[in-house]
């Protein structure tokens, strides 16, 4: 007996559902009722003889998840077939990210995704979560820390190592720069990001967190700042890279230090059900990397 197709509704349904994770944007999306959806779904379920979606929150099943790798493959192949002009469907994937992590890594090699990925719209969101700036709307987060966060799942993008840097002209006139020891008396600029004590200790100097002084809760605004003059600033390389490349700041030792923090892109549970969130993570992963 030939085995019954299931039908092309059914199963743009079933795609569009496990992507937005919401009957309500799947009705919108495929301009049907909330009640079609939930219909094609239950057929769909009927047909196959399995459960597709696990629990309210529309995660997939083991089965469902290897259904909806099948369903896609087959839905691209129509899409390709001769002769059908139809556009693929666009995708808007949401990110939210630092300043100068947007700037320093991510800004230069945009394009490159934005050449590989054209179907996909991203729109970039500032994110400060020291100071409460946070995009709650945001399908994918970058964030530097620990690497503990329980709420979110989470990978390991970049890791960085950290150093004093200041302008050409401090160093002329506070150098040369020879020790640790070289850093007594003078302006330390200030990050909670990024505490003097990690550098201190790693030069067995037992001198307290700075307290004095200007605080910045922003690399690239600490980057500025030193630039012009105002102090000693404790730099994460990769992120302080444009200000080193164009020379107007350099590092006074040639010594690094791990920081003991990492940035980490985060998601909640599913998101990475959707293709265009899947697609980004592995890219900038690869990119970065």
């Amino acid at each position: 007996m030939t085995a019954r197709i299931p039908p092309i509704q059914c199963l743009l349904t079933f795609e569009a559902l496990a992507r937005l994770r919401s009957v309500t944007q799947t009705a919108e999306e495929l301009c049907v009722t909330p009640s079609a959806v939930s219909h094609r779904i239950r057929q769909l379920e009927q047909l196959l003889g399995t459960k597709l979606f696990g629990r309210a929150d529309f995660s997939l099943t083991t089965e469902g998840s290897e259904y909806l790798a099948h369903v896609r493959e087959g839905l691209a192949a129509l899409q390709r077939f001769p002769g059908d002009n139809a556009t693929p469907g666009r995708r808007k994937l949401r990110l939210a990210v630092t300043p100068t992590f947007a700037r320093s890594l991510l800004l230069p090699r945009l394009k490159q995704f934005s050449d590989a990925y054209p179907e996909i719209d991203l729109t970039l969101q500032v994110s400060i979560p020291l100071l409460d700036v946070v995009a709650e709307d945001a399908d994918l987060t970058i964030r530097f820390g620990t690497g503990r966060y329980a709420d979110m799942e989470h990978l390991c993008l970049i890791k960085d190592d950290v150093t004093p840097v200041a302008s050409p002209a401090f160093v002329r006139e506070h150098g040369p720069f020879e020790s640790a020891d070289d850093l007594q008396g003078l302006p330390l600029l200030r990050s909670p990001l990024d505490p003097w004590r990690t550098w201190f200790a790693a030069h067995d100097l037992d001198w307290p967190e700075p307290v004095d002084g200007s605080q910045f809760n922003d690399v690239g605004l600490a980057c500025d700042a030193a630039a012009v003059g105002m102090g000693v600033a404790l730099a994460r390389l990769k992120l302080a890279a444009p200000w080193l490349d164009d020379g107007t700041l350099v590092p006074l030792f040639a010594r690094r230090v791990p920081s003991p923090h990492a940035h980490y892109l985060c998601w909640r549970t599913g998101t990475m059900d959707r293709w265009e969130c899947a697609a980004f993570a592995q890219w900038l992963q690869q990119s970065l990397g």
